[in-house]
């Protein structure tokens, strides 16, 4: 529809369904004005496009649920799509030329008849752009141009993965328009890795991609990343008397690559004790029966935080059996046993060069006294600085926002929804 049609038949509620699977019926007057402000700041943006044909679509951010520094070693996950994500509005070209306004940020203007790598884009989102296009074009897509502008609820530095949202958000713009929905969440998935780590210049594993791109809640299984097998669980938390509440402890993530990328490292350097490339390959049993000649070649903390793997891997897959059977009193001691370890072995609760700021420590330190035993409380995504996640029974959930939020800031807490679908084009047959 041209933008003159979308906002009345926003406004008169046309789709008010579709807004509630999305994000709940509570936020459906909320959404209502976000997708008109976005649309009118996209016809401000490209005021030629006022009578052009425009486009809508939405990608979520995630949450990790079980399965802390796992992916890259092969393993398996729990992870789900929530309600903040990244909206487009969108007018196509045939020029193959490419301008996207992200709110709040420069335009990134891209021809994409050049999908080579640029060097100069390293570690921008013209980079991503023009990566997932090219990864496309790999895959026999010829990836159209097109004028965007976004607007996203997942906050950059949130632990949500504003990053992956915003590759699959781009993948659905094209997979949709150029490739007819063909490409599967996997190959939408992958194709936000390839751009983020061959052309962004950033090693992520396929985790948080695949998540955003499935919707749900899902099981991961990383052994083959070449087609990991993806398990859709049925989970509605608000059943069982429980909100997933994420806080962001606002900790500095400056100079914590070294931090971030030790844990790979080190699980990779066990690993090659066996022949083995990553964690995954190697016998639970054959790695304990070994630990005193692993103390000759390899850190003692490289040793503990590969006896989390091992545990923590088994761990997501108990995680998803108990969701799955509807034990949620297994599921929150198994969330529990996942922060421990993550705590006592993994130990990405803070960073050694910085062992007076103890953000994480102290946020989950504060939530066990507030949920005084009930629910749960963990790490959540990589660590040292940023998010963790807490499992609060409905009744404390305001309480214990107002809580966290006093220590952290306004808007420091985070209540998520699960939203039931991937990267998606705003049409009548998702009402």
């Amino acid at each position: 529809m041209k933008s003159n049609a979308w906002i009345p038949s926003i406004q008169d509620g046309k789709w008010d369904t579709y807004f509630q699977k999305l994000y709940g019926a509570d936020a459906v007057p909320a959404q209502r004005q976000r997708y008109v402000r976005a649309i009118r700041q996209f016809v401000q943006t490209f005021p030629e496009h006022a009578e052009s044909q425009i486009s809508v679509f939405s990608a979520p951010g995630r949450t990790e649920i079980g399965g802390n520094h796992t992916d890259h070693q092969h393993g398996c996950v729990l992870a789900a799509a929530i309600q903040l994500d990244v909206v487009a509005v969108v007018s196509f070209r045939t020029d193959r030329k490419l301008r996207l306004q992200s709110e709040g940020y420069p335009m990134d203007t891209i021809d994409l008849s050049r999908l080579e790598a640029q060097p100069s884009e390293q570690g921008t989102s013209a980079a991503l752009i023009r990566g997932i296009a090219a990864k496309l074009a790999q895959n026999g897509v010829q990836p159209s141009g097109f004028d965007a502008y976004t607007t996203s609820a997942v906050l950059t530095g949130s632990g949500l993965s504003s990053s992956a949202a915003f590759e699959i958000l781009l993948g659905t713009i094209f997979n949709e328009h150029d490739n007819d929905g063909a490409m599967t969440p996997v190959a939408l998935a992958q194709a936000g890795q390839y751009a983020e780590n061959i052309y962004y210049g950033k090693q992520s594993g396929l985790m948080d991609q695949t998540a955003c791109a499935s919707g749900g809640v899902v099981y991961v299984d990383f052994q083959d990343t070449a087609s990991p097998k993806v398990t859709a669980h049925a989970v509605d938390f608000a059943r069982y008397g429980y909100a997933i509440c994420i806080t962001d402890t606002k900790g500095s993530h400056a100079d914590l690559t070294d931090d971030y990328t030790a844990i790979p490292t080190e699980m990779r350097q066990v690993a090659a004790q066996f022949g083995q490339t990553e964690l995954r390959g190697v016998s639970e049993e054959a790695f304990y029966a070994a630990i005193p000649q692993l103390r000759r070649s390899c850190s003692d903390r490289a040793i503990l935080r590969s006896m989390h793997f091992f545990a923590e891997n088994r761990r997501a897959g108990a995680q998803a059996q108990a969701l799955e059977s509807g034990d949620m009193a297994q599921f929150l001691t198994l969330v529990q046993e996942s922060g421990a370890s993550s705590a006592e072995l993994l130990q990405n609760l803070y960073s050694a060069s910085k062992p007076t700021a103890q953000e994480i420590p102290l946020a989950i330190a504060v939530s066990k006294r507030l949920l005084a035993g009930a629910g749960a409380v963990r790490v959540h995504g990589g660590g040292f600085a940023g998010t963790i996640q807490a499992f609060v029974p409905l009744a404390q959930v305001a309480m214990y926002t107002k809580a966290m939020e006093q220590l952290f800031g306004e808007g420091s807490c985070y209540v998520l929804r699960i939203r039931p679908v991937g990267g998606v084009e705003m049409k009548e047959e998702l009402q």
